[in-house]
């Protein structure tokens, strides 16, 4: 017997979009200084759901100035002040959570089911969590008396708009910095929101503000010589470019970049619990996730088996609607992004890896892309090297864990990793030789505020998250972001 499936969309009545954003200086909306506007679009629909200001380089110093004007009160409250702000933004998050969830999976395009039940209760747990360090400072193991650096110019990304806000704002107000954040051009409305939201909890004036604009706001506010940390998460070809402009100034610097991680799977794992790993890892949020497990590697004697299930599993995955409480993949984030996808997949196939798909009915407008696994794949593979950021897995396959941790290491990156496997030993052992700043075990995508983030190699430098999280906000903090201590973060 089987059922008829029947849609469960969540109501769009719950958001207010205005036709048209300024940017928040100060406290306050306003216009560009020179007028230019761009239109951010719902990426299931091509929708157009409003015009945003584009900044300038003018607006960087306007927005930069009032983050130093209000930066000398702000480092001045002590820690229990800054504290009661932070716990009132985190409780106005969780009161107005449905809303912020319900326009986040209408800018980026992501499923209802992730924004409501995962990004929602992450951003508020951050603000909870770094609001409880802001009176304890003296006790994060940086010194006595710890201070703030200043102004922190922050750049995130699209594909957790609101929770990379949340990872770089909480940290930098609980420290007594002062924020200027710039939000990706493709999703900047979850950030002006927030910035009501700080209106709303009483937040002084200049201590937050917002500027949405496209990669030359960006670069401008990086490269303006009043800011005194940089926090960027993002492509590593943009960390590159920030890296190099930085170079040569006193800026405190942190990068979260891009990744290529490896889920490995032993014979002795349990098959069920692993392919829904292995479907988490890679299509949570569309593959939209730098941590991704893009690379699959599965243990020769166990390889068809696994295979054979994970298929059968991706058979149930439902592409579609966002706001569909049932939509498992929702749509990519942009025409460009699914370009280059596009662009990836058919060199797989170009080069001999072999394709697979499960039938789906893709939408006929927005921007779509089927979840797709690769077998036959070799460690020369473009789709076994570069980061695809998409609902695409690379499969495999390995003898002996040596081989396994020796194919999990031949990359660029060092961002995260998984291990499969009923043995402790095996899995201690494993994680101690992989070169990866997280290493999940019998488990994938698992986050939390007061546990680190953070990669090697081009992957970046510097953690978020945690205790670890403070230091990159505090003046001549020393602590466990070197190779080798941070290998503790596991």
């Amino acid at each position: 017997m089987t059922f008829d499936y029947a849609p469960a969309p969540e109501s769009r009545s719950v958001v207010d979009i205005a036709p048209s954003y300024g940017l928040f200086i100060d406290g306050e909306f306003a216009p560009g200084s020179d007028g230019k506007v761009f239109k951010t679009v719902s990426p299931s629909s091509e929708e157009v759901l409003s015009e945003v200001a584009q900044a300038s380089a003018e607006d960087v110093d306007r927005a930069v100035k009032a983050a130093r004007r209000a930066f000398e009160k702000w480092s001045a409250l002590p820690g229990a002040e800054r504290a009661k702000y932070l716990f009132r933004i985190a409780r106005i998050i969780q009161e107005r959570s449905r809303e912020l969830a319900v326009l986040e999976s209408l800018d980026n395009g992501k499923p209802i089911r992730e924004s409501r039940d995962a990004d929602l209760p992450l951003v508020a747990a951050h603000f909870f969590y770094y609001a409880g360090w802001a009176d304890k400072l003296d006790h994060a193991g940086y010194g006595a008396n710890p201070r703030p650096l200043g102004v922190a110019g922050q750049v995130i990304p699209w594909n957790f708009p609101l929770l990379m806000l949340a990872w770089k704002i909480a940290p930098a107000l609980a420290t007594g910095n002062t924020v200027v954040l710039k939000p990706a051009e493709t999703t900047p409305l979850s950030a002006l929101f927030f910035a009501d939201i700080c209106r709303q909890a009483g937040l002084p004036k200049g201590v937050v503000n917002i500027l949405t604009g496209d990669g030359s706001t960006g670069a401008a506010l990086v490269a303006h010589p009043d800011i005194n940390k940089v926090a960027f998460t993002g492509s590593t070809e943009v960390g590159k470019a920030i890296a190099r402009t930085v170079a040569g100034t006193d800026k405190k610097v942190t990068l979260e970049l891009g990744g290529k991680a490896a889920n490995i799977v032993f014979d002795d794992a349990p098959v069920d619990q692993a392919v829904e790993g292995i479907v988490n890892g890679i299509f949570f949020n569309q593959g939209h996730v730098c941590c991704a497990g893009s690379r699959l590697l599965v243990q020769e004697s166990v390889a068809e088996e696994v295979l054979d299930s994970l298929k059968r599993r991706m058979r149930t995955l439902r592409v579609g609607d966002p706001l569909d409480k049932n939509t498992d993949i929702g749509a990519i984030n942009s025409a460009e992004q699914l370009a280059r996808i596009t662009s990836l997949v058919d060199a797989g196939e170009a080069e001999g890896a072999e394709r697979w798909a499960p039938a789906c009915d893709l939408p006929s407008a927005g921007y779509w892309f089927a979840p797709t696994i690769f077998t036959g794949v070799t460690q020369a593979h473009r789709i076994a090297r570069e980061e695809i950021f998409g609902p695409v897995l690379s499969v495999l396959t390995f003898r002996t864990p040596e081989e396994a941790v020796e194919k999990a290491n031949n990359t660029p990156y060092g961002l995260s990793a998984g291990i499969w496997t009923e043995k402790g030993s095996r899995m201690l052992w494993t994680a101690n030789k992989l070169r990866a700043g997280i290493v999940w075990s019998n488990t994938f995508n698992k986050f939390d505020p007061a546990s680190p983030f953070g990669g090697y190699k081009e992957s970046g430098y510097g953690r978020e998250g945690g205790r670890h999280g403070l230091e990159a906000y505090l003046a001549g903090a020393t602590g466990p972001t070197s190779e080798r201590e941070g290998e503790s973060d596991r």
